[in-house]
């Protein structure tokens, strides 16, 4: 267990750096973070929300219990770092996991945080409240927790069913901010009060998101920004332009694809830009329980056809990898080798003959050159979306599927997927964690919100429960790697390639760290600030 006097100590010689820095010319108060956003997302309360379009501009308004290091790219248990909380400790056979909280903490609108309000989060999030998110994505990974306790106002335990090691990592996520006792989940969605970095200041829907500095945060000297303006402007061509053309200091984070930043260099060659995997998997969502997707041959031709290297050289020229549901390696922590890989039907290298095997299927099930098998291709109306989605429908009708194109605007897409109205849905998934716990469970486990496809495979939802519980890494990553294999031979949710994309801002734009294998968790924006 951490203890907090070392913390104490380390927050010491941190203010003494912080010091000696600022003597030497680094990082410098003030100014107005200035950033284009994609689109429009439906409200402000993270909880509620499945989309990087919301966690990017809220996460700075919230602090977690724990959270991963800001300035480390990749994502790791080693990376975790005490918010909320001072310290942490795994007791009671590592069935409970109890947290000494950070005394003094006031919410922005000055009343104090205590353990009650992380325990009425969490009663929140596993159910268990009088009070009810509208949407709750992320339940399930919480299914292990019996039951959250307090002792006092600055400790709060997590008493669990059994064994579940990832629950520290599930929480340092961006989607897993407190949030206050005293605040209706209805008044967050308009007005989110926090004890993050920055305070909300208003949301103009299609317009823009204002955010200003916390002049109580509990971090001092954070954060050096004195707030940060989005401006919602959904033509990623427009947005662009207008980053070259220095009215925004920030690119929409991973928003620049790879054929885009050649554009930026040339218009803007003194701009920073980095290229990195966001473990965000395109993939194909079916309605496996209504026809004509609830016939399995139908599944298999679809995922057979698949030439995932086209998709990755048309969007990306080369620049992304080919893998299961986990991220893959040495980016991602659990994704499978790619000589496993490699035996899974349809991600071998002669896409001709999975297409042969594909055409056999459709047969079998009743088309062919004389009759084809028309279908609506659902997606968001977001270029990251739509671009994919126009390649499936090209390659689909190679095996006499005839796709035709259904865009949703982001405000409509979640919900119409979650109430399964579509046939066929060319989908982003992003793994808010790189951990399996995440990944299977949310979108995996028979009954959970985000499984999108209604897939449930009772003897693979029993293996889900053996590879959370091991402690043995090397172990795990075969359970995780057996898993993964199975959930791609079912077809339970194809993923065609997971994306790497890039992220561009100004020179003078200082203490940006891109994650590498979660582009969920690296937006608290108080390490940030600009030299000008």
């Amino acid at each position: 267990m951490r203890s907090v006097r070392a913390l104490a100590a380390t927050a010491a010689l941190s203010l003494l750096a912080f010091s000696t820095i600022a003597l030497a010319g680094g990082p410098k108060q003030g100014g107005i973070l200035r950033m284009y956003h994609r689109d429009s997302p439906g409200n402000a309360s993270i909880h509620e929300g499945a989309t990087y379009s919301l966690n990017v501009p809220f996460m700075p308004v919230f602090n977690n219990l724990v959270i991963y290091k800001q300035d480390v790219a990749q994502n790791s248990m080693d990376t975790i770092v005490p918010e909320l909380a001072e310290s942490w400790a795994w007791v009671n056979d590592n069935k409970t996991l109890t947290f000494k909280l950070r005394p003094g903490v006031k919410w922005h609108d000055g009343k104090p945080f205590t353990s009650a309000d992380v325990k009425c989060t969490f009663d929140m999030l596993m159910g268990k409240s009088q009070q009810k998110f509208r949407q709750n994505p992320r339940k399930t990974w919480y299914d292990q927790v019996n039951d959250i306790s307090t002792d006092g106002d600055l400790e709060v335990s997590f008493n669990l069913k059994r064994p579940q090691p990832s629950l520290l990592a599930l929480l340092a996520s961006g989607y897993t901010p407190v949030y206050p006792c005293h605040v209706s989940p209805g008044d967050m969605r308009t007005h989110p009060i926090g004890t993050g970095p920055f305070k909300f200041v208003e949301f103009k829907a299609n317009e823009s998101i204002k955010l200003t500095r916390n002049p109580d945060y509990w971090r001092e000297g954070r954060p050096y920004l004195d707030g940060i303006e989005f401006t919602i402007i959904p033509n990623r061509s427009t947005a662009i332009l207008a980053f070259v053309a220095g009215k925004f200091d920030m690119a929409f984070p991973t928003e620049v694809s790879i054929p885009l930043l050649k554009d930026v260099k040339s218009q803007a060659p003194n701009a920073v830009c980095v290229v990195e995997p966001n473990n965000v998997a395109t993939n194909i969502i079916v309605n496996s329980s209504a026809p004509p997707f609830d016939n399995i041959d139908i599944r298999r031709a679809m995922a057979l056809a698949l030439d995932r290297k086209a998709f990755i050289s048309i969007m990306f020229e080369g620049q992304g990898d080919v893998g299961g549901t986990m991220l893959p390696q040495p980016n991602g922590l659990w994704g499978m080798p790619k000589e496993m890989l490699e035996t899974i039907p349809g991600y071998g290298p002669d896409v001709n003959a999975n297409r042969e095997e594909a055409k056999k299927l459709m047969q079998k099930a009743g088309y062919g050159p004389d009759k084809h098998l028309a279908v609506k291709i659902s997606t968001r109306n977001i270029p990251v979306y739509r671009d994919p989605a126009v390649i499936l429908i090209d390659q689909l009708k190679s095996i006499y599927i005839d796709g035709e194109l259904d865009v949703v605007e982001t405000a409509n897409w979640f919900p119409k997927i979650a109430r399964k109205d579509y046939m066929l849905g060319l989908n982003l998934t992003g793994n808010a964690v790189d951990d399996p716990d995440q990944s299977f469970y949310e979108n995996y486990s028979c009954g959970s919100e985000r499984n999108y496809t209604n897939y449930c495979n009772k003897e693979i939802e029993k293996l889900f429960d053996v590879q959370s519980q091991e402690t043995d890494i090397a172990k795990r990553k075969k359970l995780v790697w057996d898993i993964d294999k199975k959930l791609q031979e079912d077809v339970a949710r194809p993923i065609i390639f997971h994306a790497r994309t890039g992220s561009c801002w100004q020179p003078y734009v200082k203490g940006v760290t891109v994650m590498s294998n979660s582009s969920y968790n690296g937006y608290r924006y108080e390490d940030v600030w600009m030299d000008k």
